[in-house]
């Protein structure tokens, strides 16, 4: 079962013109919007949790005035985007290992 949130982020950010003023990048708030259009502002913290838990997988790049943010420096206005894919590596790489006793 796919995460609404997810797949509104990831469908906003394939809707965006590369040429616009921000790259390729959109707003947290866009998505909450498109999900909760009379209620958005509850909605913000799951998109960006959400953001959060895809940075960390090396899927999005959270960005702070054009550049990745750590993400425990996420506050203020943050903007999404596709990762580089040195970004998305080194997201990875900082993930942990997987055990193989978790392979059952």
């Amino acid at each position: 079962m796919s995460d609404p949130i997810e797949s509104a982020i990831f469908e906003k950010l394939s809707a965006v013109d590369p040429r616009g003023d921000n790259g390729k990048s959109i707003e947290p708030s866009d998505v909450a919007k498109a999900l909760q259009p009379e209620q958005w502002q509850r909605m913000l913290p799951r998109v960006k949790a959400t953001a959060l838990g895809l940075m960390r997988e090396g899927r999005l790049t959270i960005t702070k005035k054009g550049k990745p943010i750590d993400p425990a420096q996420m506050k203020g206005v943050i903007r999404l985007r596709h990762p580089t894919p040195e970004e998305a590596t080194a997201a990875r790489a900082a993930l942990p290992p997987v055990s193989e006793e978790d392979d059952g």
